[in-house]
């Protein structure tokens, strides 16, 4: 059950995704259509009305997310937009951050250890601009766990594409 808080504290409320779409690794939803990687068993999909794609796998505290914004952001620099992230984290401390390429665009690559209600965790960020939009990829996982699950994260980040939306 502190998962499960956990993760909503983390994604927010649950709720309705109008006009959003997830079919074979694709998103769409109006104004944006992106394919992501895959996963691994054991990830569980959540709908969370804060990100478009959110998973966990129960009973470990791990969670990954996946969003898009293609209104109002896009001007920032991705150390902005990553800070963005770490809202409601206490205690934050930088690991490592990088600078990447994901779908032939830079993108920023930041790990953090933080504070989650009390709680140490491990974060792991990957934003990128494409196409007029800011997506951004998150990997929460508990203090001393973080290489459990992180190559389904590498994954998901990997298999990402930005496509023409219809």
């Amino acid at each position: 059950m502190r998962h499960v808080l956990a993760l909503a504290c983390l994604l927010g409320l649950v709720g309705c995704h109008r006009g959003v779409r997830f079919d074979n690794q694709v998103l769409t939803k109006p104004g944006v259509r992106y394919r992501v990687g895959e996963l691994s068993p054991g990830w569980e999909r959540v709908k969370v009305s804060s990100n478009d794609l959110a998973w966990f796998v129960e009973g470990t505290g791990h969670a990954l997310q996946v969003n898009s914004s293609c209104k109002g952001q896009q001007d920032a620099p991705l150390d902005v937009l990553t800070r963005h992230l770490l809202m409601g984290f206490t205690d934050r401390h930088e690991v490592e951050q990088q600078q990447v390429v994901v779908d032939e665009r830079e993108a920023l690559r930041s790990r953090f250890v933080a504070r989650m209600d009390g709680v140490p965790v491990d974060l792991l960020f990957v934003v990128l601009k494409k196409d007029n939009c800011v997506y951004d990829f998150s990997y929460v996982s508990p203090l001393g766990r973080f290489e459990e699950r992180l190559m389904d994260f590498e994954s998901l980040v990997h298999g990402f594409r930005a496509q023409e939306a219809s």
